[in-house]
Order: C-alpha cells, then structure tokens, then sequence
C-alpha cells in the first residue's frame, strides 16, 4: 500500500484508509466478529488510517476499533473525533466544542480505544456557540498533554479552517468527496492546499450508491439510515441510478469494480488526498485496497468528468438538519 503524507506536521498514512462507523451503527446489520476480522484484514493489506468517532454506536464503534488495533498499535494511525454529543440510549443531544467537553471527551475516548494517545483528533463538527479558537486551543492542550498527536477538523468551512490553523497548526480537513459530492472543489481543497493541510475524503462511494449495489431504494434494509438520504429516495434515486451505472461502464472498460473505478478517481484529484471508504466485510476491503493499483489517464479522468459531470447528483447529500450543521 502506498504512503500518503497528511498535512505539513509529519503525519503520514495509507493512501486509502478504513472507515469502521458501519461496524457499529447506521448502515443495517451488525456483525462484531466480521469487523474484527474486517480490521484485521485492513492492517494485513498495509492499510494504516483507522477512522471511528465517538459519536458512533454511540461510544460502541471505539470500543470495537480499540478491540481490534490490541497487540497491532504500532501499525495503526488511529483517528477519532468529539463534539457530535449522544446519550447512551442513542439519542442526539446537539454540538458540543467547548474546552472543558474537549479534555473530558479525549479522555473519554482514550479509555475506551484502550490507547494512551491520539495520532489524529477531530473536531466531528463546528459548534457555532464556541470561537473556533477556543476549540482548537483546547485541542492543542491535549497535544502539549501528549494524548493526541495531530489534529484535525470535519466539515468546516474555508474561513473556520483558518482561523483553526492560525490558532494551531492543523493537519486534516475530513469532508465528504466523491464523484457526487465535490464541494469541496469551490474553496475547500484550495484553502487546505494553501495552508498545508491534508484532506481526508469520507463516502469516497457515495454511501455505496456508486457501487452499483443499489437498484432500487428496498435494497436498503427497513433500518439502514441511508433511506432517509435525500439522494436514496423517490425521483433522486432513479436519476442517480444513471450516475452508478455511468461509473459501472467505465469501470468494466478498466477491468475494475465500479467501487474501485470511483475510490481511484479520488485518489487521482491529489496526492493529499486520502479517501477512506467504509466496509464491515473483508471481501469489501480487499477490493477496495486495489484500487490504489488503478491508474486513470488524463483522458480517463475526462470522460469520467463528462459521463458524471459535476454537481450531478439529485438531492441533498444530507437532510436538512444535517445539512445545517456542515461547512460552518
């Protein structure tokens, strides 16, 4: 697996990461000793960046990652974030980037990671009742601390990633990138590489839509939360569909899976860019990993922007409440 190198703090990782909130919660079925296996796998493929929150379960998905990295620390970069808030009985209760919720979550999730230190540690989104600079300045607490390495921020916009940066040098922006979601294209990628920061890209497959797997919105169990995206339901569903069977012709040309024609786009928009698709299946990250071999042309990546032209996507990538709550 090739290295990539996040931001201009030291931090290097795996071209393509592993995202482990599907073990825990929101994508139907759960299965702990087949995302155990899942991890496992990921380690053996050379794939290094683990990224989990403690959002996700909640406080479970920690648990499993912290489960499965014992005895393999030092074969992991290990990523998690604070500030999305939850009860233990899953409920939703708001952003939280206050310095005192800073210190006590870190600990939080140390304890349940099993770990006595953060290599990557994210503000999982922007509390807008909180300066940007007292977040951070709590944050590079825990870095003087010696409980997190580098930090990172999640869904910000361009002038919060500045204000962040100047506060405390920052290492990786985590937003969601893929051939259906490239907002990041207007400012965000431009700000980052401006300021030296790494960008991480989430749903790098579009929540698995761009695979291909999905012919009609029933192939979603009754409780996966992808029936209430916007861009899995009724009319949005049917014209995206034109989009997943776009990448699955062109993938057929390369000799590839359309998973691994969609992670090799995004790994073809720079060499600081990291996707980190999500799976609990082994045979899942064993595909995905080979999409780091896939090389695009130029003319490659021109038909791929023609097929799939930007901004193409029917829908919100988010309800309105979430869409509320990214990019501030």
């Amino acid at each position: 697996m090739q290295q990539r190198r996040l931001g201009s703090q030291g931090l290097v990782v795996s071209a393509l990461g592993l995202g482990c909130m599907g073990m825990s919660e929101f994508y139907a079925g759960r299965d702990d000793a087949e995302s155990l296996a899942t991890i496992d796998r990921a380690l053996d493929l050379g794939i290094t960046l683990l990224d989990t929150a403690d959002a996700y379960g909640p406080h479970t998905n920690e648990r499993l990652v912290g489960q499965a990295i014992k005895g393999r620390r030092d074969r992991v970069v290990l990523a998690t974030k604070f500030g999305n808030v939850r009860g233990s009985d899953g409920s939703w209760a708001g952003i939280n980037g206050r310095p005192e919720y800073v210190r006590a979550a870190c600990d939080a999730s140390l304890a349940r990671l099993g770990v006595d230190r953060i290599d990557l540690y994210y503000q999982h989104r922007v509390d807008t009742t909180v300066p940007i600079e007292d977040t951070v300045g709590a944050m590079a607490d825990l870095v003087r601390a010696g409980k997190v390495t580098y930090l990172g921020l999640s869904e910000a916009a361009p002038q919060t990633i500045r204000k962040a940066h100047a506060t405390h040098p920052i290492s990786a922006l985590q937003t969601e990138y893929s051939l259906w979601t490239r907002d990041p294209e207007d400012e965000v990628l431009a700000t980052c590489r401006e300021l030296g920061i790494g960008f991480v890209a989430y749903s790098p497959l579009g929540r698995g839509f761009l695979s291909g797997r999905f012919r009609k919105p029933e192939d979603l169990a009754a409780d996966d939360y992808r029936r209430n995206n916007p861009r899995f339901q009724g009319e949005n569903f049917s014209r995206n569909l034109a989009l997943a069977d776009a990448v699955q012709a062109m993938a057929r040309e390369k000799k590839c899976t359309a998973s691994q024609l969609a992670l090799a786009w995004v790994l073809a928009q720079g060499e600081d860019i990291v996707p980190i698709p999500g799976t609990k299946r082994r045979r899942y990250v064993q595909e995905n990993a080979r999409a780091a071999e896939i090389r695009l042309t130029p003319e490659d990546l021109r038909r791929i922007d023609r097929a799939i032209p930007r901004d193409s996507a029917s829908g919100l990538r988010y309800p309105e409440a979430g869409m509320r709550r990214v990019n501030l």
